[in-house]
């Protein structure tokens, strides 16, 4: 492909917005040509930014249109199923944000229709996986410079949860969703069962919310990973992992920045939001899909299939967030469709 791919974007929400500035801004190859979005209001502002495009309230009414040559999916996630329908009946590329689908069982019917396909069509938004430090971390794994790895410590902490609209059960599967997908790929091994315990209640939570939470995962080579999902910090935003090896320890996701030193104190800055904390893998997420498309590979990142594993991750998760009980997480063997 020698021209600018044409990419829609559905959803002009908050994390559209963004991808319409990032391809606009940042990403070669490509450009925004439709805004698919019910929201008129909405649906004005993305386009006002994105020049040349045009909007649309459904994707079926873009693809009639011959608007797009490929979409990323930004919806809320309960949105996604009929828009991947659509877009793989007509064969239509897509970065689907996370997650693929809210559930296993919507998940299982985008892979059945997916696999009518000559190849994968569908890149699941899974963003930590092009953060650079992740990307350090799995090498180090792999090259086993440091021996097995055999523990992973985890921490995923927000500054404040929203008081309207954040539910319990969004621990899961709103935040430690990236967990699911992240871990077993450092790791290089499933996660074969999720447990939940609770701590000593953050008084500064919303009274709906009981949390913080620690999420306790084992690997099907025998890593345990556990996870801290805390969603009033306050500090800030941190995202951060200890890797415990056989023959040493790596850090991740610890502040970067200016050191300061002044009036008896020592500070560093920290991150408030996901967008600054994972900016640079968000551009090299997009860039790299944007490549895949062009030169027709479609997917260079976390698949559909990544994508359903993940909603099962969830699913036991949940079970477990409200039982107390450990709860195994079903294990198929990876279609051949979507590679080792």
């Amino acid at each position: 492909m020698t021209s600018d791919l044409r990419v829609g974007i559905v959803g002009a929400g908050l994390m559209g917005a963004d991808h319409v500035a990032r391809i606009t801004n940042r990403i070669s190859g490509a450009v925004i040509s439709a805004v698919i979005e019910p929201d008129a209001a909405r649906a004005e502002a993305a386009v006002a930014t994105a020049p040349g495009a045009q909007a649309f309230a459904r994707i079926e009414d873009a693809l009639e249109a011959g608007a797009l040559d490929a979409a990323i999916i930004a919806t809320p996630g309960r949105f996604h199923e009929p828009v991947l329908l659509a877009a793989l009946e007509a064969k239509l590329p897509v970065l689907c944000e996370k997650p693929l689908t809210p559930g296993s069982e919507s998940s299982a019917k985008v892979l059945e229709l997916e696999q009518k396909l000559d190849k994968p069509h569908i890149q699941v938004g899974f963003m930590r996986r092009f953060d650079r430090e992740y990307a350090e971390l799995r090498g180090l794994v792999d090259s086993r410079d440091a021996g097995e790895l055999l523990i992973l410590h985890c921490a995923h902490r927000n500054p404040i949860a929203p008081a309207n609209g954040y539910t319990q059960d969004m621990l899961i599967n709103d935040s430690v969703v990236h967990e699911f997908d992240i871990v077993p790929w450092v790791a290089g091994s499933p996660i074969v069962s999720v447990d939940v315990r609770y701590g000593r209640r953050n008084s500064l939570s919303p009274e709906h919310l009981r949390e913080p939470i620690v999420v306790l995962m084992e690997l099907e080579n025998g890593v345990l990973a556990e996870v801290e999902m805390n969603v009033s910090a306050q500090f800030g935003y941190q995202v951060a992992t200890e890797a415990v090896f056989e023959q040493g320890i790596a850090r991740i996701g610890q502040p970067r920045g200016m050191q300061l030193w002044k009036g008896g104190r020592m500070a560093v800055g920290e991150h408030t939001a996901f967008a600054t904390r994972f900016a640079d893998a968000f551009d090299a997420e997009v860039q790299c899909w944007v490549d895949a498309v062009r030169d027709g590979r479609l997917v260079d990142g976390p698949n559909a299939w990544d994508g359903y594993r993940v909603a099962l991750a969830c699913e036991a998760g949940v079970t477990a967030l409200h039982t107390g009980v450990r709860t195994e997480v079903p294990n198929s063997p990876r279609p051949a469709f979507y590679g080792g």
